[in-house]
């Protein structure tokens, strides 16, 4: 039996690892090939994101997290990291957006190249009541225009002079959304918006719904 390791030596799965990982219950497992597009996929996956063989990963995730994704597996493909942790907003098959954390981690085999991209997504919990936000008129307008440019892609700069602020007038702003919706990061940030249905994905550029807005 082959053992596969990544390029600093620790070793990620054999044959057998990698078959309990996907059929680990609650958590999604899939393999990707070096462009990036399913092989194959375990049943949690399936049940989150729809049947995905043959897709590229990227046609499963909200355009919203592309860019910073995109970055983290190139880094994987040339062998500058062996693996990541980073937040992700999928997209099920029904076309509702969820919020959840990803790891990607190269696998390598024996002697030593690249063989296959192992994902596991572990899809954030639904809130119980007691923790649910209070979904309406929980951001300013000044606050929408904000999120919909970190959700395009748009930089703190770009922000800046296009809704005539300082650079430290926008990082206030996604601070108190960070607070108001309990996120972490710009990531999650985004990830949490879609979740709620403040952001919807039939809208590109993205579009803060004005039920959310005060």
């Amino acid at each position: 039996m082959q053992t596969v390791s990544t390029r600093d030596g620790n070793a990620v799965a054999d044959e057998h690892v990698f078959r309990s990982l996907l059929e680990h219950a609650g958590l999604c497992v899939a393999s990707l090939d070096l462009g990036l597009r399913v092989v194959e996929a375990n049943d949690d996956f399936v049940a989150s994101f729809g049947d995905p063989t043959g897709r590229s990963f990227f046609d499963l995730l909200h355009p919203a997290t592309h860019a910073p994704l995109r970055g983290q597996f190139e880094r994987l493909l040339d062998g500058r990291r062996s693996r990541f942790v980073r937040r992700l907003a999928g997209i099920g098959p029904r076309g509702s957006v969820f919020p959840g954390d990803l790891t990607g981690i190269a696998v390598r085999g024996s002697a030593g190249q690249l063989a296959l991209i192992l994902i596991v997504v572990q899809p954030e919990k639904a809130e119980t009541p007691a923790n649910t936000l209070d979904r309406t008129r929980i951001l300013t307008e000044l606050d929408a225009r904000i999120l919909e440019g970190i959700a395009a892609g748009e930089s703190t700069a770009r922000l800046a002079s296009r809704l005539f602020l300082s650079r430290q007038g926008v990082e206030y702003h996604v601070a108190t959304m960070l607070k108001k919706l309990k996120a972490p990061n710009r990531v999650a940030l985004i990830s949490k918006a879609y979740s709620l249905g403040a952001l919807s994905i039939a809208s590109w550029p993205p579009k803060v719904s004005p039920d959310f807005v005060k």
